[in-house]
């Protein structure tokens, strides 16, 4: 039995990787002998990235809630580093604001980013991996797509929608050895949080088990795991990644 992690050959793919979370999903696989495309929609911060990273890292640009912009990402990352073994869809945004009211656009845009890119880029990778009879597709989906949160519904609807998309295909494709799985973040210390009221941030940290704000690391942990040969027998799961917050 394999006990340490090596994905040494495999390419990985992973959306909304030119910081936080997905910055630190990309730096663990690529350290774990990956080749690695740093995917979004900033080209120049994407290249810089990969940069950063070094031999077996490129970027790319693309608009994951376009498909034909998704395939375009995905067929030049395969010309320069081979198929893609290993999709993470991390990309995702908020558009805060009560339902009463909150416009078309803000729940469009957060559906379009954070479920049809999804869509899009597991759509665009599953011929590839149904050929070779292998693939890991994980989906960064939240712990508020689980429970909910106020003045989010668009962002806790495209999670918890997320969450139902891994659980189908991981039933799809199950029989192809495409595992598909999930993890939901809790309070994680991102670009994307560190706006919140310190208020909000004092309160939120009362609740959390461990006592600390989480850090993309302790995600990336997550992820790696799952693409690894270690989770060989793992489909269809939520793995929480919360320090103890919805416990």
């Amino acid at each position: 039995m394999a006990t340490t992690i090596d994905l040494t050959g495999q390419t990985a793919f992973v959306t909304g990787s030119t910081r936080g979370i997905g910055r630190a999903v990309a730096g663990a696989l690529h350290a774990a002998g990956a080749k690695v495309a740093i995917v979004g929609r900033d080209e120049a911060r994407a290249k810089a990235v990969a940069a950063e990273l070094g031999a077996r890292a490129l970027g790319v640009v693309a608009d994951v809630g376009t498909a034909a912009a998704v395939e375009k990402a995905i067929a030049s990352i395969e010309q320069g580093l081979g198929p893609v073994d290993i999709l993470v869809n991390n990309a995702g945004i908020t558009r805060d604001n009560l339902v009463i009211r909150m416009s078309e656009e803000e729940w469009a845009e957060v559906l379009r980013a954070n479920l049809t890119g999804a869509f899009n880029t597991t759509r665009a990778v599953l011929k590839g991996m149904m050929k070779r009879k292998r693939g890991r597709i994980i989906n960064v989906a939240s712990i508020i797509g689980l429970t909910g949160n106020k003045g989010q519904a668009n962002y806790a609807a495209s999670k918890a929608g997320l969450i139902g998309f891994t659980k189908s295909v991981a039933k799809e494709y199950g029989s192809r050895n495409i595992l598909v799985n999930a993890v939901a973040p809790g309070f994680i210390d991102t670009d994307m949080t560190s706006g919140l009221p310190p208020e909000a941030r004092a309160a939120m940290l009362g609740g959390i088990t461990l006592g600390r704000f989480g850090r993309p690391e302790d995600v990336a942990g997550a992820v790696l795991f799952l693409a690894s040969d270690l989770a060989g027998y793992i489909t269809g799961q939520v793995l929480v990644v919360d320090g103890g917050l919805a416990v």
